[in-house]
């Protein structure tokens, strides 16, 4: 993973890659997601090597989206349990797997998301949790917060779509 830089360590967008950029750990998430913990149900769901899946999962509990819990005494055994930080990072992956289920998927859809009750195909959008209007690049724009820097401003200033468009 990469280093942080001052612009970005303001920018949430990199401190969530400092945390689960690294493509294993998100689909370790995926699969917790669908109910996997232990760690011989991580290997055998992903095919990843075993101090490839150590790392990761030590990584992505230090970093708070899982908790350790032992569930074996002798010899002593733990599961990953998603915390509330780890549950939240749902509707990311839920986003890439409708991008992907869009753009990637050459010979039709292989899979499908679902209610969980009905069964019936459920199409993901991001929307405004007040208006509940889309998010789309035509109505969103990133600017300053109230704990902005300086850089930070004049960084989203230089940026084009703070800018008017032009008339003609």
């Amino acid at each position: 993973m990469q280093p942080w830089t001052k612009p970005r360590s303001e920018c949430p967008t990199a401190r969530t890659l400092e945390s689960v950029g690294e493509w294993w750990s998100i689909l370790i998430l995926r699969d917790a997601f669908q109910g996997c913990t232990r760690f011989d149900e991580f290997q055998q769901s992903l095919g990843i090597a075993p101090n490839i899946l150590a790392r990761r999962l030590k990584h992505l509990t230090a970093q708070g989206l899982f908790e350790r819990r032992l569930y074996h005494n002798k010899p002593k055994w733990y599961e990953y349990v998603l915390t509330q930080k780890g549950r939240d990072f749902f509707p990311v992956v839920v986003t890439m797997f409708a991008w992907g289920s869009k753009h990637l998927s050459a010979h039709g859809e292989a899979l499908l998301m679902a209610d969980r009750a009905s069964s019936l195909r459920v199409e993901p959008i991001v929307v405004a949790a007040d208006t509940l209007a889309p998010i789309t690049l035509d109505n969103v724009i990133l600017v300053p917060g109230p704990k902005a820097s300086r850089d930070m401003h004049r960084r989203l200033g230089a940026m084009r779509a703070l800018r008017p468009a032009p008339t003609a």
